[in-house]
């Protein structure tokens, strides 16, 4: 079985900072995609930020030029810095990934962090 665990949530200021930690554990043969999603109250769960397994990145309109992801190959896990934080950046933030495992790719989630900007 696969664990993610995140970490690095809490309260903050508008125009602060925050940086997320994801990291997976258990039995892993290669991690695809890695990715943080958000789902704020009463809203869908969105797609904020993506990299490949290269390195490559995607992001959410909403969060380009302020929130960057990178990840760590050798550790399992996945990082999101978010700078210059809005009240509207409030959610529950998830990391998800593409695992392989014997053979098998399969998606997991974390259980979620929470963050909270304050006007």
């Amino acid at each position: 079985q696969v664990q993610l665990v995140e970490s690095g949530g809490g309260l903050v200021q508008a125009g602060g900072s925050l940086r997320l930690s994801c990291a997976a554990s258990g039995t892993i043969f290669v991690i695809n995609n890695m990715n943080w999603y958000r789902q704020a109250p009463g809203n869908a769960r969105e797609l904020v930020a993506t990299i490949t397994r290269s390195g490559s990145t995607n992001y959410a309109d909403s969060v380009k030029g302020r929130f960057t992801i990178s990840r760590d190959n050798a550790k399992n896990t996945v990082y999101l810095q978010m700078n210059n934080l809005k009240p509207e950046d409030t959610a529950v933030y998830y990391c998800n990934a593409d695992i392989w495992q014997n053979s098998r790719l399969k998606n997991y989630w974390g259980q979620g962090t929470q963050v909270t900007v304050s006007s």
